[in-house]
């Protein structure tokens, strides 16, 4: 059940990938089904090429060594690689973490939370304490190099169908993820996992039974390669189609390219090679994921690093919407104003002391302190939700006070009113009006936001 190494696909052992190398790598016939078609290329087709050129843009700042993002592997082969992609000894180590999540996150503003780095909160710990994993440590060993170094995307998808939650597992045998049979090969695995969100732009996604200690046929943690047969994805209704169909990204910003396609993730008898499984048994699966070997300190730090980025980028635009309006003066305004960045601030202190109380957790790692990553999770719905009413209230009617689409713009009869009416505050012109207020439109009112 050894892993047998294999070459990179990207063809090097020194470097990640590059975003060319990424994006042919999507283009391996993986079965995909939106709008009742099954999709023929990821990269091409309008529901998903925005995004997947978004993150393949990651994958080539990264090229430079010097990048704020890079630091040296530590699996020997003298390359390169993003810094959360490595087991953290020290605090130093959290502290080149937080700045290589905080580089990648800053070029989407914050808005893709499923980026690469995110899942590196769970890989990682793969090469913390392999021996954990028992009869397929040298799984978790190959699988922490591999995606250590040529910097994989790695999606996950953990959780059961809403079906039937209230009976038990063996009641819903025929909806969650199982195991049918067992071959030399490896595992025939049926069933479905959700939300796979962005799977049908990672190359392989992780699978695991989360919850309760189950039966040794719902126990298990694999890597399924997306293309593998009987690997299906049923994609929801994309953002990114959407603000190409009917309008243009001038009027959706942030949709139109960073929408992250949420999946329904199925198995029909798909076989998972023994090379690709790191637990089979109920134990094993129960304490990597919820015991005391958990992950989730480590996707709150990820996640925390890229809330910051993005409030730091609602308030600016929140900022500017205001210069529109005329109305940042007003001195309630500027109180809410104060609040929302207050809620920034409270975000980066969490994520901060994560980092200052830091402990030793699983295979000597460096854990981000559990207090403040779960007080992180249970704080920042609240301020999120807080931040949205903050700013329908002193944005107000700001926000659809807009003409329909660019296209106005380009019509001279039209284009006439608009500069007389839509103007902003402060010689700002209609058309600077637009772009602000339609971008915050889409942080926070349309579907996306």
């Amino acid at each position: 059940m050894a892993h047998t190494d294999t070459p990179l696909a990207s063809g090097a052992s020194d470097r990640p990938q590059t975003g060319a190398e990424y994006l042919a790598s999507l283009q391996d016939d993986r079965e995909i089904y939106i709008y009742g078609e099954r999709i023929k290329d990821v990269t091409k087709h309008p529901a998903y090429r925005n995004s997947a050129a978004s993150i393949s843009r990651l994958f080539d700042s990264i090229q430079d060594p010097n990048d704020p993002a890079a630091s040296p592997t530590d699996t020997g082969n003298g390359g390169h690689t993003h810094a959360f992609f490595k087991v953290p000894r020290v605090r130093e180590d959290l502290v080149a973490s937080k700045i290589a999540i905080e580089h990648w996150q800053r070029q989407s503003f914050g808005w893709m939370g499923r980026t690469p780095d995110y899942k590196a909160s769970l890989i990682t710990m793969l090469g913390a304490d392999p021996d954990f994993f028992g009869e397929y440590a040298p799984n978790a060993r190959y699988w922490y190099r591999r995606v250590q170094e040529e910097l994989l995307h790695v999606g996950h998808a953990i959780v059961h169908p809403p079906v039937d939650r209230a009976r038990g597992m063996e009641d819903a045998k025929d909806v969650f993820v199982h195991v049918d049979e067992e071959t030399d090969s490896g595992l025939i695995v049926s069933g479905a996992k959700v939300v796979a969100t962005g799977a049908a732009l990672t190359q392989y996604t992780y699978v695991s039974h989360i919850g309760p200690r189950a039966s040794k046929e719902f126990a298990l943690i694999f890597m399924a390669p997306l293309h593998a047969p009987g690997v299906k994805l049923y994609s929801r209704h994309s953002y990114e189609f959407a603000a190409a169909a009917a309008s243009s990204p001038f009027d959706y910003p942030l949709s139109s390219r960073f929408d992250e396609n949420d999946a329904i993730l199925v198995f029909d008898r798909a076989l998972i090679p023994w090379e690709n499984v790191l637990a089979y048994d109920p134990e094993t699966v129960f304490q990597f994921n919820a015991g005391d070997y958990s992950w989730g300190p480590r996707a709150a730090f990820q996640a925390s690093t890229r809330l910051e980025a993005k409030l730091d980028f609602i308030i600016g635009l929140v900022s500017k919407a205001l210069d529109v309006t005329g109305a940042g003066g007003f001195r309630g305004v500027q109180a809410q104003l104060g609040e929302l960045l207050a809620f920034k601030d409270l975000v980066s202190g969490m994520r901060d002391g994560m980092i200052e109380g830091a402990t030793e957790g699983f295979g000597g790692s460096l854990l981000p302190n559990t207090r403040y990553a779960l007080s992180y999770a249970a704080a920042a719905p609240g301020y999120y939700s807080r931040m949205r009413q903050i700013i329908e209230t002193i944005i107000a009617s700001g926000l659809i006070y807009l003409n329909s689409h660019s296209s106005d713009f380009q019509v001279p009869e039209i284009r006439r009113d608009l500069d007389r009416f839509l103007r902003g505050s402060g010689g700002l012109t209609a058309l600077d009006r637009s772009k602000v207020m339609k971008a915050l439109w889409d942080a926070i009112g349309s579907e996306f936001g």
